[in-house]
């Protein structure tokens, strides 16, 4: 379903097809132990291969995304497609989440 690069202190998480009530508990396990492994300053998901999010999808990366501020740990996003954007958007998210257009951005922001 994903994969994962690790680069220092940086690690990327890429979910791949549909993030939804059958798989994101799945993906918020994962994202969960690697914020609370501390291993990394940052954590990345790369939205590149996702298809579709849905409501236990999005609550999924906002439990990560809650745990990593509570860590004091930088949680972005990117490469996140105009329709999954727009969930963002109408949840007002947008505002919560760091979304970068792509990884380069991300890396050079946390350079």
């Amino acid at each position: 379903m994903q994969s994962t690069l690790a680069k220092s202190q940086l690690k990327v998480v890429q979910p791949c097809g549909h993030i939804n009530a059958s798989n994101a508990a799945d993906l918020q396990e994962q994202l969960t132990t690697i914020v609370s492994s501390r291993q990394y300053a940052s954590l990345l998901v790369d939205m590149t291969n996702v298809e579709s999010l849905d409501s236990a999808g999005l609550m999924a990366l906002v439990s990560a995304l809650t745990l990593s501020q509570q860590l004091n740990q930088r949680f972005g996003l990117c490469s996140v497609s105009p329709s999954i954007r727009i969930i963002f958007e109408l949840t007002q998210l947008d505002r919560a989440f760091e979304i970068f257009e792509q990884r380069s951005t991300f890396e050079a922001a946390i350079a």
